[in-house]
């Protein structure tokens, strides 16, 4: 466990490194004895500057909710980043790859919820019932810990390793269709580069959600109405460059698009 102060530098290296776009070693490295609490709470000292600079809370993102990535890094559940307004890029806009450290490209749905979510006991149940509709998207992720080299903690700390998510323009009510047995495909300048399942997230994207729900609750956080849902990916990261263009596929979902270029002219706002 970590004292206030180092939480505080901790952060504010993780601020630096995002800032100046200059990749740093793990937390885990540095900072001995730093376990998930510590983690939470450094990355809610970066959430919260955010807010103060004028961003708003535009949902969140579960990780870690494969089980193959879970025994990678050594825990028994997900963990979770928040999405801010400046996150939600608009598709068919090109993304500036050199705005990021080490930007990759991650395949999931997204729920836009209609309604809030309880917290305590949360089930699968309440979010169909709250969720106005499910959506296609590609998350773009990326580690401010040089060469992804990173452990829970770090990945926490760094806002679980979140930077960004493209939505398609296709809304389907969860009524309409099975969250929990969506296949999708991902292409890369017209070739199929990765394929997966959405029952690859805890066998049930749907209860990354519940599981968030329930999670956030004991920080005395809601999910709320409005709200996007990245459960989890259900395909490989895919590592982008400039030049790059992909489009994800999702059997009765609808597709989504994102390609990178270089910052001339097409920029994301430095922090």
């Amino acid at each position: 466990m970590l004292e206030p102060a180092q939480r505080a530098e901790a952060a504010e290296v993780l601020w630096a490194a995002q800032r100046d776009r200059a990749p740093v070693e793990p937390l885990t490295a540095t900072c001995p004895g730093i376990d998930a609490t510590d983690a939470y709470e450094i990355q809610l000292i970066n959430i919260r500057r955010q807010l103060a600079d004028g961003r708003t809370v535009r949902g969140h993102k579960v990780g870690l909710s494969s089980k193959v990535m879970q025994q990678m890094m050594g825990v028994d559940e997900p963990d979770y980043g928040h999405l801010l307004s400046d996150m939600v890029l608009p598709e068919g806009i090109p993304v500036a790859a050199d705005r990021y450290c080490h930007p990759r490209i991650e395949v999931e749905i997204g729920y836009v919820l209609g309604r809030s979510l309880p917290g305590e006991g949360c089930t699968t149940e309440d979010v169909l019932a709250a969720t106005e509709y499910i959506v296609p998207g590609i998350e773009l992720i990326d580690s401010r810990i040089r060469d992804w080299r990173i452990r829970l903690a770090d990945t926490i700390a760094d806002n679980a390793s979140s930077a960004g998510v493209i939505l398609g323009k296709s809304r389907v009510r969860p009524q309409d269709l099975n969250p929990a047995d969506i296949a999708a495909v991902l292409y890369q300048g017209g070739a199929e580069i990765a394929r997966g399942n959405t029952r690859a997230v805890l066998g049930d994207p749907t209860e990354a959600v519940a599981w968030l729900a329930r999670k956030v609750a004991t920080y005395g956080v809601r999910l709320e109405a409005g709200h996007v849902v990245l459960p989890g990916s259900c395909t490989r990261a895919v590592d982008v460059r400039a030049g790059d263009e992909f489009r994800a596929e999702f059997e009765g979902l609808g597709s989504v698009s994102v390609g990178f270029v270089h910052s001339t002219g097409h920029h994301r706002p430095k922090n």
